[in-house]
């Protein structure tokens, strides 16, 4: 038997990464489109020890993935975690049989298409939209550069479903010591996606407005305990306070990981945002928006050369911390800056 679903598109956004490009070829799958509704969020919400050493994070995504990329939009997406290697083939193949492309968490090491192929481990994410049952062959999707779309190996595909991701040298960075244990997901899109007008965009800008400026905001179901908890303008500050803090005291090893993954969550989001910002602006004949969307991009970078700068901090976190502190201050006040506009422009 072979299946091969036609309405898969390459999407993807420099600023992303694999959650995103593979979030938004599902999304384009289903009809809906990526940048409209991966670009609408704009925030800033982390609980100390939520981290997950996995490059498809998302703070408070445990429940949703896609429900916390998109908490303006009616999407969502499960994760299922299935008991053994044969069954974790057998589920994702009747999904993509019944017509349902989904996601699976890989190990690029296993892969052929990607560069870390035989030299370095890290978990990814992909799409997965085909078989062929007589050849042997599963067909991804993967946007992320060099890109790919085409067929591998059955056995191939297992190897990066089944791998341990371990650490097994000083190039395996920030993304390994967790197995991916079959992992799929697939996504569930609402009937009732928002028009894309002037209405809807000001709404959205109101919404991620109103949340920066409270000191704390959690998504729906979780609870405030007041333990780490860091939530808008305020809880952004905070955070890279305390990373900063927590790099001079130079006893902290962990400071690296945590502060490069959830900058780069936060960079991704700003960075598909301020396109989103961009598209509204030339879409509705509004300056202001595109300005706006501009000193988002500026914030974007701001959140690139934080990873830079921990992600070179790994030997001597004290060193580093000074650099930190001054990007920091840059961020923030660019952050102000574009809230201020975008407050004004609505």
């Amino acid at each position: 038997m072979r299946v091969e679903l036609r309405n898969i598109r390459p999407w993807r956004h420099d600023l992303g990464h694999c959650l995103h490009a593979t979030m938004g070829v599902l999304l384009a799958g289903h009809g809906a489109d990526p940048l409209h509704v991966l670009g609408a969020a704009w925030g800033f919400g982390y609980r100390s020890g939520d981290l997950r050493r996995e490059e498809y994070y998302v703070p408070f995504g445990a429940r949703s993935l896609l429900g916390a990329m998109a908490p303006h939009h009616p999407v969502s997406s499960r994760w299922h975690r299935p008991p053994d290697p044969e069954t974790a083939w057998t589920q994702v193949r009747d999904a993509v049989r019944d017509g349902r492309a989904v996601a699976a968490a890989v190990d690029n090491y296993h892969l052929p298409f990607r560069p870390a192929y035989r030299d370095v481990h890290t978990n990814h994410l992909l799409t997965v939209y085909g078989f062929d049952d007589e050849r042997d062959e599963v067909l991804l999707a993967d946007p992320v550069p060099p890109r790919f779309q085409g067929a591998i190996t059955g056995a191939e595909f297992a190897a990066a479903r089944a791998s341990d991701n371990p650490e097994d040298h000083d190039r395996d960075l920030f993304f390994t010591r967790n197995p991916i244990d079959g992992r799929w997901l697939e996504l569930s899109v609402g009937p009732d996606l928002p028009p894309w007008d002037l209405d809807h965009v000001r709404t959205v800008i109101t919404a991620n407005l109103a949340a920066l400026e409270a000191d704390r905001t959690l998504p729906d179901g979780y609870a405030d305990d007041g333990a780490g908890l860091f939530g808008g303008r305020r809880g952004l500050a905070r955070f890279l306070d305390a990373a900063a803090a927590r790099m001079r005291a130079g006893d902290d090893p962990e400071v690296v990981d945590e502060t490069f993954v959830v900058a780069g969550t936060v960079l991704a989001e700003t960075g598909v945002h301020a396109d989103w910002l961009a598209t509204a602006g030339h879409t509705f004949a509004r300056p202001a928006l595109r300005e706006a969307s501009r000193l988002v991009e500026r914030v974007a970078h701001h959140w690139s050369a934080v990873r830079i700068i921990v992600a070179n901090a790994r030997t001597d976190t004290a060193a580093a911390a000074g650099d930190l502190e001054h990007r920091a201050a840059a961020l923030l006040t660019d952050q102000d800056r574009a809230m201020d506009l975008l407050a004004r422009a609505g």
